[in-house]
């Protein structure tokens, strides 16, 4: 009776997974949950938010350098947070099917990291003016958020599928191809806030999206065929 127990014990278990949902969908639960853990305690004490945010200052002074990967995690409000996985669901879970979920993973945490390092040279070394803190932001400045990674994945898109529509959020009945719509954004991003004063992390999106072109190049090369064979279905 025993024995029988521990096999049946011993089957239950090795049938026992956690739901298999994509890559994408897990990365969008880390960041929901991430803030709903974050966010309150930086409310709280906002002196909690340099142990979570990306300030490039900190960092190159060598100090909270784990921020680099949980400001990957972090956003700064409920409308950054829906904004910006919104566009992860909309484009992770195609770029995750063209790509894989494993090589999939390890390009969006690479180039988020790579992301975060451009954020923190540029505006490290170049907005330490009032014009390269307009251009570049300011170093005193900490960023969170998805955006580098998700225009890494747009990026990439550039590259293997640039004929493939891309749409604004807030007008989704304008489309463009993605070689086009994706420069225009970051560029009109950039130039928004540099006149205005808004920090945005242009200088991540643009490092994000340099990873993505040149992981791109390097996929289109190595796997050139699919690549055309994808792009047959792309109107």
């Amino acid at each position: 009776m025993k024995a029988n127990l521990r096999k049946y014990t011993k089957r239950s278990i090795r049938k026992f997974n956690l739901p298999k949902l994509n890559v994408t969908v897990w990365l969008i639960i880390v960041n929901v949950a991430f803030f709903a853990l974050a966010f309150p305690l930086i409310l709280f004490n906002s002196d909690y938010s340099k142990y979570i945010a990306l300030q490039p200052s900190y960092i190159l002074q060598g100090k909270y350098l784990w921020t680099f990967a949980t400001s990957m995690f972090m956003h700064g409000g409920i409308a950054h947070l829906l904004i910006n996985m919104f566009v992860l669901f909309s484009l992770g879970g195609f770029c995750e099917r063209v790509i894989g979920r494993r090589r999939f993973f390890w390009f969006y945490i690479i180039s988020g990291l790579v992301a975060g390092i451009a954020f923190v040279l540029l505006s490290g070394f170049f907005g330490n003016t009032e014009l390269g803190a307009k251009i570049f932001g300011s170093p005193l400045i900490a960023g969170v958020g998805a955006s580098g990674a998700i225009f890494a994945i747009a990026g990439l898109f550039v590259i293997l599928t640039p004929k493939l529509k891309f749409s604004i959020i807030f007008l989704p009945f304008f489309s463009l191809p993605a070689y086009v719509m994706i420069p225009l954004v970051l560029f009109a991003t950039w130039l928004v806030s540099a006149g205005t004063g808004f920090p945005i992390g242009n200088t991540a999106h643009f490092g994000g999206f340099l990873a993505g072109l040149s992981y791109g190049l390097y996929l289109k090369k190595k796997y050139s065929r699919k690549v055309r064979l994808l792009n047959k279905y792309i109107n």
